[in-house]
């Protein structure tokens, strides 16, 4: 299914969103994804200028990438698969790490269109990391494989916002 025109508008303005509380807190982003396969970094780079705050991206979509690229713990991954919350957590810090970035963005789940590691389409995981702190929130999406991508590249984007916008959280401008 090709995505209408109202869903790219709205990962596009998600991403713009984010991208303007990044530049205005200072703050560079760097993202690691699994499930949405380069859509976040997708998303941020079709607004003009998110040069001032992108750094890049991994696509960590096998397990084994996650460890050896991210730094994933690799007997957590053993024992958990990559869809659980402290693979996020991990693959956020790891991404941040590697390519030095202030702030480090995850997506690790199931998009479908069946389940995949005992988890039901739609079970998704997504993370922010920065040297201050984290944040993770877990997701039970619907729709079809599509919708379920482009829900989590809004998601991982309104929660590094709201991430950002803490006044307790991070360099102030």
């Amino acid at each position: 299914m090709i995505e209408g025109a109202a869903g790219t508008e709205d990962r596009i303005r998600a991403a713009r969103a984010l991208l303007q509380t990044a530049a205005e807190r200072g703050v560079t982003l760097a993202i690691a994804e699994s499930l949405t396969g380069g859509q976040v970094a997708s998303s941020l780079v079709e607004v003009p200028g998110a040069s001032r705050v992108l750094v890049g991206a991994v696509v960590a979509y096998a397990t084994r990438i996650k460890a050896q690229v991210l730094g994933v713990d690799a007997a957590h991954l053993e024992l958990t698969g990559p869809v659980d919350r402290d693979v996020a957590l991990q693959m956020a810090h790891g991404v941040r790490r590697l390519l030095g970035a202030d702030l480090g963005l995850a997506t690790t789940g199931v998009a479908g269109p069946g389940p995949a590691d005992g988890h039901p389409a739609g079970t998704v995981h997504v993370a922010v990391a920065a040297p201050w702190g984290q944040r993770h929130r877990e997701l039970h999406l619907s729709g079809d494989r599509p919708q379920i991508r482009r829900a989590t590249v809004m998601e991982v984007c309104e929660l590094a916002i709201g991430f950002l916008r803490k006044d307790e959280c991070g360099p102030q401008p």
